[in-house]
């Protein structure tokens, strides 16, 4: 009866527990994403944060109202100084382009019209925009008003990242300030279910994150900035946008190709191809080259984890957590990756101590185990 009473006891103290853990994540899961970028963004620039708490006499509100700041400061302004040139930059692209539609001469290179599949739908799809150019407009003002439902959704989703935005600033103040005890409490809590091999795991988890940060972030900030300088060099029209969507596109593995090429084909569509020529060489032997070496070795090499893995990792985190998931995913792999060694050598040196024999059998063998 009295084990009857204590497994129900149990049961209750389970359910009380879980259905909490549930109702938190209910009441925090919109916060969840900021947090998770407050905390990388805390932990790569947590050494400058160092810097200024010492030069601030180690008061830590002052130190990281200044840090959250800077922070603010240094990535705010580059921010709105592009969403300026973004806008600009637009606009001439969308005046160029409905010029060059009501032109009446709208051309594709040839061995675009002659590929195999699609080259007869593009061959029919220019020559009815060239024979009546105003139709286009009558058509996107159709579609528009058709879709109207998705030009507030996003303008919702913009809203909600601008307040999200302010989540992430807050947390990275608390998190600068507080953050080695935030720290201790969450290693001690984990050590308590998991044991010493926490502290491995965290290890694991820092050496990766730092990883992914070096490797994705300021690769796609290199090749972006080599990319966009072929743009302006070959005279590109708004190279600043394109030097923005071939960040983005950078950020994927593999992704980089995609930006460069499509400049350089549109180069060629317009007879420059030199240009064109140039551009895509730029391209493949300098600008991949950080993507094809810099990045394998910057990731791989510091975690010890295989490329293909982190690749995974990264195009699965996008997928499921959006833009965050590019440093959560590879993280994810790279513990479940170390549980899965760990387990491995615990078992080879279980089977290598079950195999030993407990006494030796000959001379040679009581020698080795003198020495």
């Amino acid at each position: 009866m009295q084990q009857n009473v204590s497994l129900l006891h149990r049961i209750l103290l389970f359910s009380l527990l879980f259905g909490l853990i549930l109702l938190s994540y209910k009441v925090l899961q919109y916060f969840i994403i900021p947090v998770v970028w407050a905390s990388i963004i805390t932990y790569i620039t947590w050494p400058m944060y160092r810097r200024i708490h010492l030069w601030c006499g180690e008061r830590k509100n002052l130190s990281a109202l200044l840090m959250t700041t800077a922070l603010l400061l240094v990535v705010g302004i580059p921010l709105i100084i592009g969403l300026f040139v973004l806008q600009y930059e637009g606009r001439h692209l969308y005046q160029d382009l409905q010029r060059q539609l009501y032109s009446g001469h709208v051309i594709v290179p040839e061995f675009v019209q002659k590929l195999p599949i699609i080259g007869n739908e593009i061959q029919r799809i220019l020559k009815e925009l060239n024979h009546n150019p105003h139709a286009i407009s009558s058509n996107i003002g159709t579609w528009i008003q058709g879709h109207l439902g998705y030009g507030r959704l996003v303008i919702s989703e913009i809203s909600r990242n601008i307040i999200k935005l302010f989540f992430v600033a807050l947390s990275l103040f608390f998190f600068y300030r507080d953050g080695h005890i935030i720290l201790e409490q969450v290693k001690r809590a984990f050590g308590l279910i998991i044991g010493e091999r926490i502290h491995h795991y965290f290890t694991t988890i820092s050496e990766t994150t730092r990883a992914v940060v070096y490797g994705v972030g300021l690769t796609a900030v290199a090749q972006a900035l080599l990319a966009g300088l072929s743009y302006f060099v070959a005279g590109v029209p708004n190279p600043m946008l394109l030097t923005i969507v071939t960040f983005l596109l950078a950020l994927i593995p593999f992704g980089t190709p995609i930006g460069y090429g499509s400049v350089a084909l549109w180069l060629f569509s317009q007879g420059q191809t030199v240009e064109a020529i140039s551009v895509m060489a730029w391209g493949v032997f300098i600008v991949s080259s950080a993507d094809n070496v810099i990045r394998p070795l910057v990731i791989s090499g510091a975690t010890k984890i295989p490329f293909l893995l982190i690749m995974f990792g990264v195009l699965g985190g996008l997928s499921s957590f959006g833009l965050v998931g590019l440093f959560i995913g590879p993280v994810i792999l790279a513990v479940l990756l170390a549980c899965w060694r760990e387990w491995i050598q615990d078992t080879i040196q279980q089977n290598e101590l079950q195999q030993r024999p407990l006494f030796p059998q000959d001379d040679s063998e009581i020698e080795s185990a003198d020495t």
